[in-house]
């Protein structure tokens, strides 16, 4: 009979279960939504589309979104205080950060 993942947890001594779950918290918390990375900054809708020159409701239909343009997505991050890159992973190399995809004329203010 195969197990489920709640089974092999629960087969875990006290202080593995800890190690592991500290683990996955520290995988989930590397990739986040614009939504979530906007909360995590502490920026609310209102004072992003101050940043970005559009309205709130236009900052909750981007943050809704699946497919953006890089340059909504770098004015984006640089209006929360941050820097975009891009990283291509492959199987048989390590990670490139690519360059010139993002260019960063035009930067929004940054909100604080």
């Amino acid at each position: 009979m195969a197990k489920n993942i709640d089974d092999i947890i629960k087969g875990l001594s006290p202080k593995r279960r800890r190690n592991v779950e500290a683990r996955a918290d520290e995988l989930i918390a590397e990739e986040m939504t614009l939504r979530e990375l906007r909360k995590a900054r502490k920026l609310t809708q209102v004072k992003m589309a101050k940043a970005l020159g559009i309205t709130q409701d236009s900052v909750s239909r981007l943050e809704k979104r699946s497919d953006l343009l890089l340059s909504t997505l770098r004015r984006t991050v640089e209006a929360m205080g941050g820097r975009l890159s891009l990283v291509a992973e492959f199987p048989d190399r390590e990670p490139v950060v690519l360059s010139g995809i993002v260019d960063n004329e035009d930067r929004p203010p940054r909100v604080g």
